[in-house]
């Protein structure tokens, strides 16, 4: 099994979703983040005064899959959420040593 951990454009999180739904991933978890990175921040304008924002808000996405479909799965998110912009978003890819359904105790992909 792996851990796909996904920074992307909250814009685009409809669209990844729906594209991987498509591909039959059955669930993920969706966490509203800030960061940074070669975007860095920007400047602003608020009631005529400028500031600069550091952090930039993305959305970080968190799917198990089982190992033969984490190719698949990767590929779907990069094709969805890529805008060709600075600032698209960063795809990791961890090992899962096990996992449990809490309900049924269904372990492994089982579980997923």
């Amino acid at each position: 099994m792996k851990l796909i951990i996904a920074t992307i454009k909250p814009f685009k999180l409809e669209d990844v979703r729906v594209a991987l739904t498509e591909t039959g991933v059955r669930g993920m978890m969706v966490s509203e983040i800030k960061g940074f990175g070669a975007q860095s921040g920007h400047t602003e304008i608020y009631r005529g005064a400028e500031y600069t924002v550091n952090f930039v808000p993305k959305i970080k996405l968190e799917i198990v899959v089982a190992a033969a479909m984490a190719d698949q799965v990767i590929e779907t998110i990069q094709k969805t959420a890529n805008t060709g912009k600075i600032g698209d978003g960063k795809i990791f890819v961890l090992d899962v040593a096990q996992a449990m359904r809490v309900r049924t105790g269904e372990m492994n992909e089982d579980a997923l």
